[in-house]
């Protein structure tokens, strides 16, 4: 029994490095993102030149992702139309893109429970210093409510998407 367990965990650990390491494909340089949409019962942000899919990121959520963001502090994502507002590359996640929540049927959303919307949702890379997490963050949903991605796809998605970029975040 005992080796059986030192053997899956050894297996485990391998399968975790490799994942590390293994090779993505990037986003070619050039190219200007005009919308994204984000699935997130896939965890996936796929983002377009016009109708052209250039390429999908494996993201996560917020650590409560079913569902639509109600009020602040419920740790979900939002759902709905929104568009990209601000770029920020000195924020505590490495570098971010604002989103535009909470437009005003969010606001009304919030009131009904009596509460804030909230706020300050974004795509962000990892929080600083902890960019050593890489691509192995995607194993859970950890955000307050936004989209994850790794420090070299902030990048991408920095340099390439400008403010007033439409963002369709779906279930």
């Amino acid at each position: 029994m005992k080796k059986k367990f030192i053997y899956i965990i050894t297996l485990l650990i391998i399968n975790l490095i490799v994942y590390y390491y293994w090779p993505e494909k990037k986003l070619e340089k050039g190219h200007i993102i005009t919308s994204l949409v984000v699935l997130k019962s896939e965890r996936r942000l796929n983002v377009y030149a016009g109708d052209t899919l250039l390429k999908s990121y494996h993201v996560s959520l917020g650590k409560n992702p079913l569902g639509d963001k109600a009020f602040e502090g419920d740790n979900k994502t939002p759902e709905g139309q929104y568009f990209i507002y601000a770029k920020n590359p000195n924020s505590v996640c490495y570098k971010n893109l604002g989103i535009s929540y909470p437009d005003k049927s969010d606001i009304l959303v919030s009131k009904s429970y009596r509460k804030q919307p909230g706020g300050d949702i974004k795509i962000h890379g990892l929080p600083n210093r902890q960019g050593f997490w890489g691509k192995l963050h995607r194993l859970i949903d950890w955000t307050n409510g936004c989209v994850a991605v790794t420090n070299t796809e902030m990048d991408e998605l920095y340099y390439s998407v400008n403010v007033g970029t439409p963002i369709i975040i779906n279930p």
